[in-house]
């Protein structure tokens, strides 16, 4: 379907009178349920930016009982708080305004870390749950950058890491993101992008981790001290104080920001059925605390979306 223009979001970039969100926290390094709000275009511009100002925050929010919100009021919910893109750069079968995500990827990651313009965030809709299991999981990679000892902050800083979409789901076992269709479709266009492993935020200025399954290798080291190295930070980036777990329920909706978190969707539900709709916000390119930005090395990302001047928010 095409989507249902909606009202741009608004620059956020001078401070304003916002309302008070009934903000409660599910976990201590990140994760708030926000009550009382009913996504949607109706949407006014001072709650838009103070849901904004809370996803930096709390890196993700989630709000309950969103039960009128279908595939293009959900575009519209999204449209108040970013810009939409594409759903995704090379799977094109499972909708054409937004991604329609059947089963559990089974492995931790950032979304669309293979292409130089990473999201800013994602609009995460529950469609169908199984009756069991089906849980995601979040981990904040500022938090873990923040934990780690000085020393191994500097190593970080000065590390660059080349992201593919050319990347084995099989290897991570029961995923239905494995299926031979899917990953045809997944990987039938190349994108390869070279990332700093550590990213400063562009509206936070907080520095956190850029990791996740779709890492190749990083560059510069050995084969050997590349896979060494990733597993020491991404076990850092996962640790159970770092991270969120949430129960779905039919209704739910979850906002992440894409550019501080990692997910991992635990497909321990069986042969049942899990479907979630995702809407993806355009993002910026990385910036290493040295001030280089990201670079592709492989494919052409300019058709998947726009480059967008990230804003400050009032914080």
């Amino acid at each position: 379907m095409t989507a249902v223009a909606a009202p741009p979001a608004r620059s956020v970039s001078t401070r304003r009178e916002l309302p008070v969100l009934d903000v409660c926290k599910v976990g201590g390094a990140l994760g708030a349920e926000v009550r009382g709000i009913t996504l949607g275009q109706e949407l006014d511009d001072p709650t838009a930016t103070a849901i904004q100002v809370a996803l930096a925050e709390h890196q993700v929010l989630f709000f309950r009982d969103q039960h009128h919100l279908d595939r293009s009021t959900q575009w519209q919910a999204a449209a108040r708080l970013g810009t939409p893109t594409q759903p995704h750069p090379t799977v094109k079968s499972r909708g054409t305004d937004l991604l329609e995500l059947e089963g559990a990827a089974n492995a931790w990651h950032s979304d669309v870390t293979f292409v130089d313009r990473v999201p800013k965030a994602s609009l995460l809709r529950a469609v169908t749950l199984p009756p069991y299991g089906g849980t995601t999981v979040w981990a904040s990679t500022t938090a873990a950058y923040d934990a780690l000892p000085v020393s191994l902050r500097h190593l970080a800083e000065e590390l660059w890491a080349l992201h593919t979409n050319r990347y084995d789901y099989a290897e991570h076992g029961r995923s239905s993101y494995s299926d031979n269709t899917y990953y045809q479709e997944f990987t039938n266009e190349q994108f390869e992008t070279r990332h700093p492993v550590v990213r400063l935020h562009p509206e936070t200025g907080k520095k956190s981790l850029v990791l996740g399954q779709f890492v190749k290798t990083l560059l510069d080291v050995s084969a050997q001290d590349s896979r060494a190295l990733m597993e020491l930070f991404q076990q850092r980036i996962i640790r159970l104080e770092n991270t969120v777990r949430w129960d779905w329920r039919d209704g739910d909706v979850a906002l992440w920001d894409n550019r501080a978190t990692q997910h991992y969707g635990v497909a321990d539900f069986g042969e049942h059925r899990r479907q979630l709709h995702r809407v993806t916000l355009a993002g910026d390119l990385p910036v290493s605390v040295d001030g280089e930005v990201s670079q592709t090395v492989v494919g052409n990302p300019e058709n998947y979306s726009p480059i967008v001047a990230a804003p400050t928010l009032p914080l």
